[in-house]
């Protein structure tokens, strides 16, 4: 741990994004503390303005149904935060507690850079072949270019299926965890 960290500048959750930042020696990790806050905060943002489309869109409407959407919609943000910022946060656990491992510390940030990866790789995955875009019928890009067979496959998945993707990514994420306690 650097002697510019103390236990005292660990106060919270934003404390603890600055003190992993700051604790750990790994270049890859202090890379992913700052791509994976920014992800994290993009894919908040964008789900914050999702409910607030929907509570605009639904007002004069009964709850029901549109109340289980905006839960969903929180639901499924959680999903995708929770693990953006997982190896952030575990990285600033292990050196506050004195575990200064740099193999953890690079082990960890390169399962936060593949979860985002399976974040992209999920949407791809979602996309249907042809969807309503403001009242126009819009179709999918065509595969093209050095990646068109991953993109193929990802395309040839059923639509339901995306979430395997970064649950995969998370699980992975999780064992290499579990690998180094």
């Amino acid at each position: 741990m650097t002697d510019t960290m103390t236990d005292d500048a660990y106060g919270g959750f934003f404390g603890a994004i600055r003190y992993a930042f700051g604790a750990t020696d790994s270049r890859l990790c202090r890379l992913y503390v700052v791509v994976g806050t920014l992800v994290a905060a993009l894919v908040t943002l964008v789900f914050a303005l999702g409910v607030v489309t929907l509570i605009g869109r639904s007002v004069g409407n009964p709850g029901g149904l549109l109340m289980s959407a905006r839960t969903f919609y929180v639901v499924v943000a959680l999903f995708a935060v929770v693990p953006l910022l997982a190896p952030t946060l575990s990285v600033a656990r292990r050196h506050r507690h004195g575990r200064d491992d740099a193999r953890y510390d690079r082990a960890m940030a390169a399962t936060g850079f593949l979860f985002v990866l399976s974040l992209y790789l999920g949407l791809v995955a979602s996309m249907p072949p042809s969807f309503k875009l403001d009242g126009e019928t819009v179709t999918r890009p065509a595969a093209e270019g050095l990646f068109a067979p991953a993109i193929e496959l990802l395309y040839a998945m059923p639509e339901p299926a995306w979430p395997i993707i970064p649950i995969a990514a998370a699980a992975i994420m999780l064992l290499v965890h579990r690998r180094y306690r």
